[in-house]
């Protein structure tokens, strides 16, 4: 499906990247137009003007879910606890007092309760790579325990975000694979959360040619995928230590647009493993 979202910023590089980031695409999938390319403005920044750019390309269409309303005989999630009451009440009062009004469904299936959220211009509560929503992620996970003997798990997807970042990660891990493969040196990716994180090592564990391991320190742990032969390193037992963490993690989910350049690197491999 084809969408279009216009975004205002400093410079036209900064929306750019804040639409591509919404649109949960990288910029060569993206056909950009510059509305207005923005100026400094005179002394003391009189008569500065705002860029913007307005950014057009094919997202995956969202699948619509069933909404549970606590009647549905078929629904195969659990019933509606306290925890998800006040976890969807937390979501919308914040979405509320940002502007941002739609479609809240939710619904919970053992210890996890799903959020998701629909509406336009969804991107204040998605932030630059995800971050406000990973924020809104972790207070409403605070929430949901508050009212929960037992621990509880909350995965909030905002616009789709969530599920196009997925996309995107897959696609770019199994680049980086295949250039690591090719060259015998290790591939490093750009700094990611731990849900991503995992997302990449799950989709490379029967990567023929290669292995994965993380390194560096939050915000900008990372991973780097390797050649298991040639001049690439080996990876040692810490490493693998590590990535097991990361797979196994139990940390809030959070969603999706960051830039996917892959970066080839000569030095150490670097990077991510769950907290």
């Amino acid at each position: 499906m084809e969408k279009t979202v216009t975004k205002t910023a400093k410079t036209v590089e900064e929306a750019i990247s804040l639409a591509i980031e919404e649109l949960g695409v990288s910029e060569d999938e993206a056909v950009v137009e510059i509305m207005e390319e923005g100026t400094s403005g005179g002394f003391l920044g009189m008569g500065k003007k705002m860029a913007t750019v307005q950014v057009t390309a094919n997202v995956p269409e969202e699948e619509e879910e069933p909404v549970y309303y606590g009647d549905d005989e078929t629904f195969e999630g659990d019933a509606v606890s306290e925890a998800e009451d006040e976890a969807v009440a937390f979501v919308a009062e914040i979405l509320s007092g940002i502007g941002i009004h739609g479609k809240l469904d939710s619904y919970r299936e053992g210890e996890t309760i799903f959020i998701r959220v629909t509406g336009q211009d969804c991107g204040a509560a998605i932030g630059r790579h995800g971050e406000t929503l990973d924020a809104i992620s972790y207070l409403t996970s605070l929430v949901a325990n508050k009212h929960s003997e037992e621990h509880i798990r909350v995965s909030l997807d905002i616009g789709g975000y969530k599920k196009r970042r997925e996309i995107m990660l897959i696609s770019m891990a199994q680049k980086a694979a295949s250039r690591a493969a090719r060259s015998g040196r290790p591939v490093e990716l750009e700094a990611m959360n731990p849900s991503e994180r995992r997302i990449v090592h799950s989709t490379l564990q029967t990567f023929a040619g290669v292995t994965t391991h993380s390194e560096g320190e939050e915000p900008q742990r990372r991973v780097v995928v390797s050649p298991t032969r040639g001049n690439g390193p080996v990876q040692t037992s810490a490493s693998t230590f590590e990535d097991h963490a990361d797979t196994a993690s139990d940390d809030t989910d959070a969603d999706i647009l960051s830039d996917t350049t892959v970066i080839e690197t000569a030095n150490d491999p670097a990077n991510e493993s769950e907290e």
